[in-house]
């Protein structure tokens, strides 16, 4: 858990995401859309991808994947990720946590 939580917080936008997992790749584009820079983690290609996916797991991610640290916290998946932006509060989210000026 420790790994994920360390690589969770090494930029202001991180992304767990698998390969071929189109809703990780749509809240991607989605993030990217407002300007964003993420690190993008794919766990079926990373070599310790098994033991991410399973702390995430531990960290309350059902399913694991999209999972998305903004600002160095967890925000949770695609869910939490749609009702922030459905709300207008995705961008403040990524503005506060300096992954976007405007």
């Amino acid at each position: 858990m420790d790994m994920v939580m360390k690589l969770g917080a090494s930029r202001t936008v991180v992304i767990f995401t698998k390969s071929s997992c189109c809703i990780s790749h749509s809240i991607e584009t989605l993030i990217r859309s407002f300007g964003t820079n993420p690190i993008v983690y794919e766990l079926d290609t990373h070599p310790n991808g098994k033991q991410m996916e399973k702390a995430l797991i531990e960290l309350g991610c059902h399913p694991s994947v999209p999972a998305i640290f903004i600002g160095k916290e967890l925000v949770g998946g695609a869910n939490e990720i749609m009702s922030l932006n459905v709300r207008g509060k995705l961008k403040q989210l990524l503005i506060r946590a300096n992954a976007i000026w405007v």
